[in-house]
Parts: structure tokens; sequence; C-alpha cells
């Protein structure tokens, strides 16, 4: 799955098993990690899957909710100029 720079992404897996590789176009960078919470309610995401059965990162954990990350992401930025 490719996800374009300043992209949010989420996914679950549904099966007993599943492989799953992020195409990027540069390397990791602790720095310009960011999140958002999985279950947001402004967001209303339907995850298929009860909450509690997640088995979730410790930092997927503890990510702001949507309405407080304006200071974490620069909306209308072209991430692709040079």
């Amino acid at each position: 799955m490719l996800i374009p720079r300043g992209f949010a992404n989420g996914f679950v897996v549904l099966s007993e098993s599943c492989t799953f590789a992020y195409k990027v176009d540069n390397y990791y960078s602790f720095e310009c990690d960011r999140g958002i919470a999985f279950d947001d309610k402004d967001l209303a995401i339907d995850w298929k899957i009860d909450l509690d059965k997640l088995q979730l990162s410790n930092k997927d954990t503890k990510q702001p909710k949507f309405k407080e990350t304006n200071d974490l992401f620069e909306f209308g930025v072209d991430y692709y100029a040079k």
C-alpha cells in the first residue's frame, strides 16, 4: 500500500494472520512520526471488530484525537514540491 506523504492511514486484520508492507518514499524519521487516535468518536471509523479484541501497539494507544492534531500536521503543504 502506498500512503502519500502527509496522509494518515490505519488498518485492521480480520484474519488469523497477515503480511502487510508499506511502500514509502523515504527513510523513517522519528521526528516526523505522527498519529491520530484510532477510536476517535469524531472520525466514526467502523473497524469491523470489537475494540476490546484489538491488539494495539503501545504507541497506538496514546495518539491524540483528530481535533487535537492542528499543531502536528501542516494542511495544504505540497510535500512533493522540489
